[in-house]
């Protein structure tokens, strides 16, 4: 594995990633020793999710005759989105934040966005990477179309989840129960107001990231191509 890492250009962004979220955990152990309490551990979890979508992005990239075939990219797109809004849902995990005596909110503050950046650089390199995938057969207009539709459709997927209490896993094992609530609010977009308020502005918050990031990127990329 590390050998396909390094001859896909990847080692130092998988040891990069690596040591973050091994800051995090420390971050974490360290509040749990300091306040003998487990009240931020659930962290730790929530960026095992987050690496979800980009462990599976990167084990198809590179094992390039895995998405050749147009089938292949569409089952792995499906799994893949069923998982992405694990990565930037770690922002909604401030709601947590509040003044107590255990901890000064500062190091909480910290902690919190410490584990939300990594969790967002996941989910951008594997939308980077689902991109690069599916850019020979969309061209890069369709490509970035979708690429910011993901990102609401992630928005929505962290609603479900953080408001509904709906897990990734649950799309196999409570289907209908799944199936009900989305389509409820699809069919009676009135009734649900907070719906699609949290799933516009933080869509339109993760774009900005996203989109940021990529402007920064692609001058980068010619500098280096020129």
């Amino acid at each position: 594995m590390l050998e396909q890492l390094k001859n896909h250009d990847r080692l130092n962004q998988a040891t990069f990633l690596m040591i973050a979220s091994m800051v995090c955990f420390g971050l974490s152990i360290f509040r749990c020793i300091y306040t003998g309490t487990p009240r931020f551990l659930f962290l730790n979890w929530n960026l095992f999710l987050a690496f979800v979508p980009w462990a599976l992005s990167t084990f198809v990239l590179t094992r390039s005759t895995a998405y050749k075939k147009k089938s292949a990219i569409i089952i792995l797109i499906g799994t893949w989105l069923a998982f992405f809004p694990n990565a930037p849902y770690i922002l909604t995990d401030l709601f947590h934040l509040r003044n107590g005596a255990d901890m000064p909110m500062w190091f909480d503050l910290v902690l919190i966005l410490s584990f939300a950046w990594v969790g967002l650089i996941y989910g951008i390199l594997s939308l980077w990477d689902i991109e690069q995938m599916v850019m020979p057969k969309l061209g890069a207009v369709w490509t970035s179309t979708f690429a910011s539709i993901f990102l609401f459709i992630a928005s929505f997927g962290i609603y479900l989840g953080r408001y509904l209490r709906w897990n990734s896993w649950d799309i196999l094992q409570h289907p209908s129960g799944l199936i009900n609530d989305v389509g409820n609010r699809f069919l009676h977009p009135f009734d649900h107001p907070r719906t699609w308020g949290v799933t516009i502005f933080l869509g339109l918050f993760l774009n900005m990231v996203y989109w940021g990031f990529k402007l920064m990127r692609r001058p980068q990329i010619e500098r280096l191509e020129a």
